[in-house]
């Protein structure tokens, strides 16, 4: 037999590389497939030649989550949940329920009954919250302990440290003073932060005296977020803090100060607010209607107390501080202004020389500031109004933020009887605060409304974001009423191509979304396994 011819001789890995990227037509005597030869053999003495390294330690485990899994049927609603993408190339959404919308719906239930995640679903479940912020408090709610845990493993999911303050050490006990103060003196930012409002929510008065303990050290834009802290549980015993604030260094900080002290009716910031703008708006009896004389100037004192000298471009200084000065004050200081009347009757007063629309939007937002139900009341006036418009309300965004001063079934039923005398071209903001599930007679005004837009042919794109809350906020029980409105009609003459299409799969889409928001609701109750909807 004739001799085995020589191996070739040792080539390193890097010249392997090197004839692979430039070609082995460069490379004297080297064919690919030689190339190929000799890459198997380095392979081979490269894994051979390989030393084990140290072990890497293994990860702290997570802590134990309490709360008791999810129903069967509801885990694999979450995975049907997770896994739908929306369409994509089109605008026309279909009669399909978009079911990742329905995903925030799903977070809030579950949280409400109190059931922990399965661990194989929290990567999906942190994707999606990775990609939209309005989703993560509910999902990280959900998620627990263990989203802190895989936040820190994986780069992708490190919002879940970031929304959670103090998630990168535990925080001691409100009542545990020595290592509240410690923590306090040495934490990050963020820890302190979290911190103090874990102490506040405990203690006030704690959290108050923890703040003033190193106040004078902070940095202007640390001492804005921790003064903002004393929103909750803000009382009377906090005036003499917020006082020595509203002379601090930052303007931001002075203001917010000052926001705070104005909405504590019995402050003395209040009371001088009070005095400036009482003297500026009086009841010309003569007349019967309302006289002003706006502020000639901003004084120091004003300064101090939160008034900010300079208008934005288009507003003249005298309203800008009339206006300042009428939404800080005590609303139960008027009507003794006013010859003892009540919020409606002195709403109803005329007001001289085109003051009503800047007078009124300032005692909207005293309203609700003040969370006054009277007033916000008397500057909604009646829903039926003619022109859509309120007394003192002079936009739809300022009509909301009464309404959120109102109780719910109130606001339900005065958005209601909006919509019955006015349409829905005008409602959508109103919607948006009112609480879910709509009552029944709110969402019945909603569905004839949608109805009687489609009967008229009006164009359906126009009230797609009505039907998009609709489909988050009717009551699944309204779903009966919607299965005769499902069935495409004959479209008016000089409605909109298509349009009769197009309602129809709106309202089957509308439908179809109520009765899987019924089968989420009933797989997530305690002993009701509800329907398999799949």
């Amino acid at each position: 037999m004739p001799a085995p011819s020589p191996a070739p001789a040792a080539t390193t890995w890097d010249g392997l590389v090197t004839a692979a990227l430039l070609g082995t037509e460069r490379r004297s005597g080297t064919g690919p497939r030689t190339l190929l030869d000799e890459a198997a053999a380095q392979t081979a003495r490269r894994r051979a030649g390989l030393r084990p390294a140290p072990a890497v330690a293994l990860p702290e485990p997570t802590a134990d989550d309490p709360r008791p899994p999810l129903p069967t049927a509801a885990r694999r609603r979450l995975a049907m949940l997770l896994t739908d993408r929306p369409g994509t190339g089109t605008t026309r959404r279909g009669s399909a329920p978009d079911l990742l919308e329905l995903l925030p719906q799903w977070l809030a239930a579950a949280n409400e009954h109190g059931y922990g995640p399965p661990p194989e679903l929290l990567p999906a479940l942190l994707d999606a919250a990775r990609g939209r912020t309005d989703l993560r408090p509910q999902a990280l709610a959900f998620a627990g302990p263990r989203a802190l845990w895989l936040g820190r493993l994986n780069p992708d999911w490190k919002f879940a440290l970031r929304a959670t303050p103090g998630a990168s050490a535990a925080l001691p006990a409100p009542e545990d003073a020595e290592r509240v103060r410690q923590l306090w003196e040495e934490g990050l930012f963020a820890e302190r932060v979290a911190l103090l409002a874990a102490v506040r929510a405990h203690d006030p008065e704690a959290a108050r005296a923890l703040l003033a303990g190193t106040w004078s050290t902070e940095r202007a834009e640390d001492r804005l977020m921790f003064l903002d802290s004393l929103r909750t549980g803000l009382g009377a015993a906090d005036e003499p803090f917020l006082e020595q604030a509203l002379s601090d260094r930052s303007r931001n900080v002075r203001a917010t100060a000052a926001e705070l002290l104005s909405a504590l009716p019995g402050s003395a910031l209040a009371g001088r607010m009070a005095d400036r703008a009482l003297s500026c708006v009086a009841l010309d009896r003569t007349t019967a209607t309302v006289a002003v004389e706006a502020p000639h100037e901003c004084d120091p004192a004003m300064e101090r107390d939160g008034v900010v000298a300079k208008p934005p471009a288009g507003r003249g200084e005298r309203s800008w501080w009339l206006g300042q000065l009428v939404e800080a004050a005590p609303l139960d200081r008027w009507p003794d202004r006013f010859g003892g009347r009540g919020a409606q009757e002195i709403v109803a007063l005329a007001v001289a020389d085109d003051w009503q629309g800047e007078l009124h939007a300032a005692w909207c937002r005293a309203a609700v500031r003040q969370r006054d139900i009277g007033w916000s009341r008397a500057l909604l006036g009646p829903a039926t109004a003619a022109g859509a418009a309120g007394p003192g309300a002079v936009s739809l965004a300022e009509r909301a933020k009464l309404l959120t001063a109102l109780p719910q079934d109130e606001r339900a039923e005065w958005v209601g009887e909006f919509i019955a005398a006015h349409g829905l071209s005008e409602a959508f903001q109103l919607l948006g605060v009112c609480a879910t599930p709509w009552a029944v007679p709110l969402g019945r005004a909603v569905v004839d409304a949608l109805n009687i837009a489609r009967d008229a042919g009006s164009y359906p794109w126009s009230f797609s974001g009505v039907m998009g809350l609709a489909e988050r906020c009717l009551d699944p029980a309204e779903v009966v009423r919607l299965e005769a409105l499902t069935a495409a009609v004959e479209e008016p003459e000089g409605s909109a191509p298509g349009a009769g299409g197009y309602w129809a799969e709106a309202f089957q889409r509308l439908a179809g979304t109520l009765r899987l928001r019924r089968a989420m609701r009933d797989e997530l109750t305690p002993g009701e396994p509800g329907p398999d909807v799949r």
